[in-house]
């Protein structure tokens, strides 16, 4: 249980599902119930693969192309500052019913092909298990036993997977009912809630890229 003590608050904390939820709803609005009920499905197996893939072999995969933790937050940073900046920026959604039925019947209609594409990118990575995320994860993948066959091994798969599974629950009850949120906070607070949402967002893409950057600096 130690491991999940500690593995749980560090990812709740940086994935923050809570407020990535109103970022969802903000980038899939325009898409039927049904649409984003799928979204939030595949964000979840997605991230639930991300965090995974990131504590059992992140580390080497960065090691075997050449790159380095801080180059990983600079680049994710960028990546997450510019998206929020987007959305931050996005105008209100004042179009009438009609035009906005007709909207999410041809995003329906394109979703069938993309939905697993969009879920994976920008929704999963880098807006919900970025390069913080990522980054965190290696750092607790790097507590693993390293003899396969030893029974801790196995206790910490399991423990991974017990915290990932936990995360990626959260992840999706969240995605998935973001637009009940949104009808008990109404349109002005919602709207609200998503531009604050966007603007943390921003403010934690600039941090993780000045993070990345002050190692970088502090390596020169």
């Amino acid at each position: 249980m130690s491991f999940i003590l500690i593995a749980f608050p560090a990812l709740f904390s940086i994935i923050n599902p809570l407020g990535g939820s109103f970022v969802f709803l903000s980038a899939t609005d325009h898409y039927p119930r049904e649409v984003r009920a799928q979204l939030a499905r595949w964000v979840a197996i997605y991230s639930f693969a991300i965090v995974t893939g990131s504590v059992y072999v992140g580390a080497y995969v960065l090691e075997f192309f050449g790159i380095s933790i801080p180059v990983l937050r600079v680049a994710g940073g960028i990546v997450i500052a510019l998206a929020a900046w987007k959305m931050l920026n996005a105008p209100d959604d004042v179009a009438p019913m009609q035009e906005r039925a007709a909207e999410s019947a041809a995003a329906a209609l394109v979703e069938r092909e993309t939905v697993r594409r969009i879920a994976f990118y920008p929704l999963a990575m880098p807006f919900t298990t970025g390069p913080g995320t990522i980054a965190v994860a290696i750092s607790l993948g790097t507590s693993r036993p390293r003899d396969i066959g030893h029974l801790h091994f196995l206790g910490f798969v399991v423990e991974v997977a017990i915290t990932a599974l936990a995360i990626s629950a959260l992840i999706y009850f969240l995605y998935r009912y973001s637009d009940r949120v949104s009808r008990l906070l109404g349109s002005t607070g919602t709207n609200i809630i998503m531009r604050l949402s966007a603007f943390l967002l921003f403010c934690i893409g600039v941090q993780v890229l000045w993070s990345g950057a002050r190692e970088l600096l502090a390596g020169l």
